[in-house]
């Protein structure tokens, strides 16, 4: 029998879509480093999707751009990416200026897989980059016209588990989503000068930041040399020694949750210019009367979590809208929460900042990479076998490699985000492989964040959590044994609101009520019977799965199009 699947829309999303010629996402993407001018283009492409055989692409379609093909956005219909792995977009624009001694880059903030040959104005150069290893994008265009110019993009998608892949899944269902392909974040042009700044990193402590400006180009050696840099900041000009420099304000202000206040600088180097933004605060685990906890600030906090997947009915992976994470976080809020927990997911720099400005915490999951075994990495460790299975587990050292390169390109993406206090290496052993030896090249990377190296089981020698998943029976908090322990998952359970549902035929989650009183009063019992009593103990972290619904699986506290099923804060889960 055929399920019956229902389109949701968001608010958001409705609006957008009755509005097929406004362009999406108009914020500029990339915050920490904001520059003044910018070209956008999101908005509607040429696109066509084939096998690799024709010579030329039909470019017989349109796509809005930022939307996967796959969702209902993209403005096409039923897209099956498997059959087609060859995606190709195309782009006409006007330039009404060229300035003198500048260059056009081309930025991407995302896309699935791994981009193909780009054509601008008829010159093919191939970048060879994959945005889910290396990160975003960015490329210097060759010689731009006045007027109109032509951008060819081609991408693919061979699906398969060598890359990291999240939770998508070519057969859909339960915990598996619908799979995305091609790109789903924002695609725009800037003018740089010769030597441009590429990136700003910062590195807090309770009084002062250290900040790093990276560069590219030509000149960038000579300049680093040069020492012509410097940065505005509190009224007056701090001046960079070869690309850094340490600022100090008169009086810390500490960035948390209750008050999370962000500094803004401005970056000088040359005839480049962009703004950018710091908070003062450190995260890291210490003994509190004997009892290991995790710190914020240098004191004892409790992270109340919400496993977040980062789905949308209508966009997938990319939400109508980057005002919709702001929605999520302030829905989060209200209901008592601190921390999301970004599930093997990495998002658009826009949700991180939204989480450093509204003071929203962050436990950011790396993305797995290899086979999932429902025997190895589910059935066997909820009996309570979580040894058993590694013996059998196979190790691949192109896949660590493809991995590892993941995991650290992730970590120079995020790391000046205030609100990302805590990695996740693997979730329930899903492509878990060489633990120690990932936990080690992540802390030499970020020495200054928590790292949880296995969330839920399969734990290993060098982690500074221990990490427990528990949904089919009580929590019994362990004994501390000179970690902090963190209930990285659970809960679980499941009120359907049958007018709010993507999937009407089938239910997934892990403890199934008929009504919304029964289920509301339950999750008011299981925080208040089995979380708050053992923050005495030494629970440090509890993450609640989730945040929203996502298609099958209807255990979210919102639902899939955003509905509240709580209203206001009754069941604040707040200690």
């Amino acid at each position: 029998m055929k399920p019956e699947l229902v389109q949701l829309y968001t608010e958001r999303g409705a609006a957008l879509a009755g509005e097929p010629g406004r362009q999406p996402w108009q914020a500029y993407p990339r915050p920490r480093m904001k520059r003044g001018e910018w070209i956008n283009l999101n908005g509607e492409w040429d696109f066509s999707a084939d096998d690799g055989r024709p010579a030329v692409p039909a470019y017989d379609q349109r796509i809005r751009v930022p939307f996967p093909p796959e969702s209902a956005l993209s403005g096409l219909r039923d897209f099956q990416h498997r059959k087609t792995p060859f995606l190709h977009y195309r782009r006409r624009f006007t330039l009404d200026k060229l300035p003198a001694g500048k260059r056009l880059l081309l930025h991407c903030g995302g896309a699935d897989q791994e981009f193909g040959p780009l054509s601008f104005n008829g010159a093919i150069f191939h970048p060879g980059h994959s945005t889910l290893l290396e990160g975003p994008l960015t490329v210097e265009l060759p010689a731009p016209r006045l007027g109109e110019n032509c951008l060819e993009l081609e991408l693919w998608d061979f699906g398969g588990t060598g890359l990291p892949w999240g939770k998508q899944r070519k057969k859909r269902g339960g915990m598996w989503y619908t799979p995305v392909s091609g790109i789903w974040q924002t695609l725009w042009l800037e003018w740089v000068p010769e030597t441009y700044i590429a990136d700003v990193r910062c590195t807090p402590s309770l009084e002062e930041v250290r900040v790093e400006v990276l560069l590219a180009g030509s000149g960038a050696a000579r300049a680093l040399q040069s020492g012509e840099g410097c940065i505005l900041f509190a009224g007056k000009k701090w001046p960079l020694a070869r690309g850094k420099a340490v600022l100090k304000p008169d009086v810390p202000r500490l960035w948390s949750p209750e008050d999370p206040y962000l500094y803004e600088f401005t970056v000088l180097w040359g005839e480049d210019r962009v703004e950018s933004y710091f908070a003062l605060r450190t995260v890291g685990v210490g003994a509190v009367e004997g009892i290991p906890r995790l710190l914020l600030n240098g004191k004892p906090c409790f992270f109340r979590g919400l496993l977040d997947q980062g789905y949308w009915p209508e966009g997938l992976w990319t939400p109508p809208d980057p005002a919709c994470y702001e929605d999520d976080i302030l829905a989060a809020r209200e209901l008592g929460f601190n921390m999301l927990r970004k599930h093997v997911k990495i998002e658009p720099e826009l949700f991180y900042y939204a989480c450093d400005r509204l003071g929203m915490t962050v436990f950011q999951d790396m993305i797995n990479c290899g086979p999932y075994s429902f025997l190895r990495d589910t059935v066997l460790p909820t009996l309570g076998l979580r040894r058993l299975p590694q013996l059998f587990r196979l190790r691949s050292r192109s896949r660590w490699e493809r991995f590892r390169q993941h995991m650290e390109a992730a970590v120079r993406l995020l790391r000046s985000h205030p609100s990302v206090v805590c990695w996740t290496i693997y979730n329930e052993g899903w492509g878990q492989q060489y633990t120690d030896r990932a936990w080690e090249s992540l802390k030499a990377l970020d020495p200054d964040r928590i790292v949880d190296s296995a969330s839920g089981w399969f734990r290993v020698g060098r982690s500074d959590v221990d990490s427990r998943h528990v949904y089919f029976r009580p929590f019994r908090m362990p004994k501390p044994r000179g970690r902090p322990v963190v209930l990285s998952e659970f809960g679980g359970y499941v009120w359907k609101d049958p007018a709010h549902s993507f999937n009407l035929s089938k239910t997934y989650g892990y403890k199934v009520f008929r009504s919304r009183e029964a289920w509301a009063a339950a999750l008011e019992r299981l925080w208040a019977e089995q979380i708050l009593p053992n923050v005495e103990k030494g629970l440090c972290a509890a993450v609640y799965t989730q945040l929203s619904d996502v298609e099958d699986e209807t255990n979210g506290l919102l639902c899939y199009d955003r509905r509240r099923k709580l209203e206001g804060a009754g069941n604040n889960p707040s200690v």
